[in-house]
C-alpha cells in the first residue's frame, strides 16, 4: 500500500499521469458522427434519390428517422453534395427537386 502511495506521489510531482486503459470501453465498433450530411449520405446510399425528391420531401423524411433539421440547414448541404456530384437537382416548375 506504501509503495503505491509512494508511486503516485512521485507521478504526481513529475507531472505525468498514466492514462487509462481506453480499448476496454472503445472494443466495439467505432462511433461515427450522425450529422445532416451523413444522414443524407445514407439516403443516397440506399437509393432514396432514384426519383426526384424535394426538399421538403427530404427534411420529411429525416424527421420520421427522428432527426429535425430546418430547410435552411438542409438546403446549402445539398447544394455542397450537388457541387461535390454524389446528386443532381433538375427544377421543375420553379421548385429544385433532388436525383442521385
Amino acid at each position: 500500500m506504501v509503495a503505491r502511495f509512494e508511486g503516485n506521489a512521485t507521478q504526481q510531482q513529475t507531472g505525468t499521469r498514466r492514462k487509462r486503459d481506453t480499448a476496454s470501453t472503445s472494443a466495439s465498433k467505432p462511433r461515427t458522427k450522425v450529422g445532416p450530411v451523413n444522414l443524407i449520405s445514407e439516403l443516397i446510399d440506399g437509393g432514396y434519390f432514384k426519383k426526384p425528391k424535394e426538399l421538403s420531401a427530404i427534411k420529411l423524411t429525416l424527421e420520421e428517422q427522428g432527426h429535425y433539421y430546418p430547410v435552411t440547414t438542409l438546403s446549402p448541404i445539398m447544394l455542397r453534395l450537388v457541387r461535390k456530384r454524389q446528386l443532381r437537382r433538375i427544377k421543375e416548375k420553379n421548385r429544385w427537386l433532388y436525383v442521385g
